[in-house]
C-alpha cells in the first residue's frame, strides 16, 4: 500500500471475520480512539462479514485491500510466504483469533528473512467447535505459530491462563487487557422507544440480552427459564443469526411468543440497555462478555452462568446470581426470585454500576492498547 504521509502509523488488521462482533467492535472503538492520525487496512478471513466497518469514523482513513492472500486455507510454505509478502508495507500486524492464525504463522516463518514489521495477536475465546475442549492440533500450531509475535492480547484471567499454560507463551508476551466501554453514556436514561420497533409500556418488567443468535448462546434455555416469569414481564433478546426461528418456536412451545420481543441486531446498546431491568446471559461458553459490562454500567443486575470471567467481572453483590452451568435449572432458580425482588435488582444494579466505572471504563483500556502498539512499532505513542 502507498503511504501518502510517512509520519502516519500503518497499521494492518487481519481478523477472523469483521462482523459487528465484540472483538471487532472494540477494534473499532480503538481505531476511533487512534484517530485520523492512523492509517488502517482491514482483512477478513470471511469476506462478506465486514459489518463492523458502519461503525469506524468517517475522517479516518481506512481502506480494504482485496488483492491480500486468503487467510484461510491449506497451511503450504507457498500461500504462507504471500501472507507474510503483503505483510511487508505495514509498520504494525493486528491478528484476531484462530481464523488469522495462518498469518501468524507466515509472520514467525519469514519475519526476519523478510524484515516484517511487529505482529501482536489477540485473542478472545472460542467457536462452538472448542466450546468443550481445546484441539490439541491447533493448541500446537498456536505454540509454534507465536513464537515472533510481540505480544499475545487476552481480555480474560481464564485466557490468560491457558495462554501460559496450554499454549506455553511466556509471562512476558502475553498481556491481559480486560474489554472496557464508555461508562458514562450507560448512564443516561433511554426513551421507552428506544429500541427499535419495541416500545417498553409503562409498568411492563424487562428480561434482556444483546447475543449473536448462535447454538452456542443457548438462548432457548434462556426462554424456558423466562416461561417461569408472568406478565408483566417481557423478554427481550436483541441480535441477528442463525437461531431466530428456534427461539421463536420455543416461545411459541411454551405459549410465551406474544411476550417475546426480537428487533433483531441494534447498534449503540448504550441507547437502550437501560430499559432492561434484568440482564441475562444463557451462553455455554465465554471469556469476558462486554455485554457484562453495558449492562453494569447500565446498573442492572446481571443473571449468567460461571462461565469465563463473569462471576470476577460482576460486583460482590451480584456474585450469588452467577449459577453453574451444568445445574439445568440454575437460570430459572436466579431469574424467577430476583423478578420478584424490585429493591434487590436496583441494590445490585447500582453496585455493579460503581464497579464498572472503576474498573470498566474504556479510557484505561484504550491508553494500555495505545503503549502497547506504541512500543511495539518503537514510537513515543500513538495519538
Amino acid at each position: 500500500m502507498s503511504n501518502t504521509n510517512p509520519n502516519k502509523a500503518r497499521i494492518l488488521h487481519l481478523h477472523s471475520t469483521f462482523s459487528a462482533g465484540g472483538k471487532e467492535l472494540r477494534c473499532v472503538q480503538l481505531i476511533n480512539a487512534f484517530g485520523p492520525k492512523v492509517q488502517h487496512s482491514i482483512v477478513s478471513a470471511v469476506p462478506g462479514q465486514m459489518d463492523a466497518s458502519q461503525h469506524i469514523s468517517k475522517n479516518i482513513r481506512v481502506t480494504y485491500p482485496r488483492n491480500f492472500p486468503p487467510l484461510q486455507g491449506r497451511a503450504t510454505p507457498g500461500r504462507l510466504n504471500r501472507i507474510a509478502q503483503a505483510m511487508k508495507d505495514y509498520d504494525l500486524v493486528l491478528t484476531y483469533n484462530w481464523g488469522a492464525m495462518d498469518a501468524v504463522m507466515a509472520h514467525t516463518l519469514f519475519s526476519q528473512h523478510m524484515g516484517l514489521p511487529p505482529l501482536i495477536h489477540h485473542e478472545d475465546g472460542f467457536n462452538e467447535d472448542e466450546r468443550k475442549r481445546l484441539k490439541p492440533l491447533r493448541n500446537w500450531y498456536r505454540r509454534i505459530a507465536l513464537g515472533r509475535s510481540s505480544g499475545l492480547v487476552v481480555p480474560s484471567e481464564t485466557l490468560e491462563e491457558i495462554a501460559l499454560k496450554t499454549w506455553q507463551q511466556p509471562l512476558g508476551r502475553v498481556k491481559h487487557i480486560p474489554n472496557g466501554i464508555d461508562t458514562k453514556a450507560f448512564a443516561r436514561k433511554p426513551k421507552l422507544d428506544a429500541l427499535r420497533g419495541v416500545v417498553k409500556r409503562r409498568g411492563e418488567r424487562w428480561v434482556g440480552t444483546v447475543a449473536g443468535l448462535r447454538k452456542v448462546k443457548n438462548l432457548t434455555e434462556l426462554v424456558r427459564a423466562f416461561a417461569h416469569l408472568t406478565e408483566p414481564w417481557q423478554l427481550v433478546i436483541v441480535g441477528e443469526g442463525p437461531e431466530e426461528e428456534a427461539i421463536r418456536d420455543e416461545a411459541n412451545r411454551l405459549g410465551i411468543g406474544h411476550r417475546l420481543h426480537m428487533p433483531g441486531f441494534v447498534p449503540d446498546p448504550s441507547r437502550y440497555i437501560g430499559l432492561f431491568d434484568i440482564f441475562a446471559l444463557s451462553s455455554e461458553t465465554e471469556q469476558f462478555p462486554i455485554s457484562v459490562v453495558e449492562a453494569m454500567a447500565a446498573s442492572l443486575p446481571v443473571v449468567a452462568p460461571d462461565v469465563g470471567d463473569i462471576r470476577h467481572m460482576v460486583s460482590d453483590a451480584n456474585e450469588h446470581l452467577i449459577y453453574n452451568p451444568s445445574d439445568k435449572g440454575g437460570l430459572e432458580a436466579m431469574l424467577v426470585p430476583l423478578a420478584e425482588d424490585e429493591a434487590e435488582r436496583k441494590a445490585i444494579g447500582e453496585q455493579n454500576r460503581q464497579k464498572a466505572v472503576a474498573e470498566f471504563d474504556e479510557k484505561a483500556m484504550i491508553d494500555t492498547y495505545r503503549r502497547l502498539y506504541s512500543s511495539a512499532m518503537g514510537r513515543k505513542t500513538l495519538p
